[in-house]
């Protein structure tokens, strides 16, 4: 069974049908631009192998092959739909990115394959349990000293930016997105394995505070 055939999957924007939406609902709600430029920046993947986990519509994937033309930038998601559209995204950016379509918590990859993992607005889709699965397997896919690079939402700012999450939690779920929130990412991370975890940015956004992290594999 894949993950979108789950009962309990939770897609982009939490209905499969709302796919098509995904990209301008991100870039105008959610300062996209500015955060994904600094993500890329985050990752600096050369010439390394990187894996998109959640990869989604693709606009983080085919920014990071552009950017960086001698790294292998790997995607994969749960949503065939949305595979779909990272599809077309790909073909138009005449860019070679292969998408496999498989669970976050299970990916068809031999441990140690990646020199960096980067994920983005997908972990607020998974409950506490999953999360800490899927940290795990990041942590096996990942080379030694490989590094994992997160943005998704984070510890509220202010009490604005908590009030403003509302917004996400009763779209997604208070159960998935409620260790987000909290701040809880930074130790969850560091109880998976890895050290040097960071919050290396905090972005204000009409839905709420949104984070980056870094992490890296001993």
């Amino acid at each position: 069974m894949t993950m979108a055939e789950q009962p309990n999957y939770i897609h982009a924007l939490r209905f499969g049908w709302l796919n098509r939406l995904y990209d301008p609902v991100v870039r105008w709600t959610t300062k996209e631009e500015k955060f994904k430029k600094l993500l890329v920046g985050q990752v600096a993947a050369g010439k390394g192998t990187v894996l998109d986990l959640g990869c989604g519509t693709g606009t983080l994937a085919v920014l990071l092959k552009q950017e960086f033309p001698e790294a292998e930038v790997v995607g994969l998601d749960g949503d065939q739909g949305i595979l779909a559209i990272a599809r077309e995204k790909i073909e138009k950016a005449g860019v070679k990115i292969p998408l496999y379509h498989a669970l976050a918590d299970n990916p068809p990859f031999a441990d140690g394959s990646f020199d960096r993992i980067v994920s983005s607005l997908m972990f607020h889709h998974m409950d506490k349990e999953t999360k800490r699965h899927v940290l795990s397997k990041i942590r096996k896919l990942l080379k030694a000293g490989g590094e994992l690079h997160i943005a998704d939402w984070g510890r509220a700012q202010n009490p604005l930016m908590r009030v403003a999450f509302l917004g996400i939690q009763l779209l997604d779920g208070f159960k998935t997105t409620r260790d987000n929130v909290q701040g809880r990412l930074i130790e969850m991370m560091e109880a998976a394995g890895f050290e040097n975890v960071k919050e290396t940015h905090r972005e204000m956004t009409i839905f709420g505070t949104l984070s980056l992290y870094r992490a890296w594999k001993p």
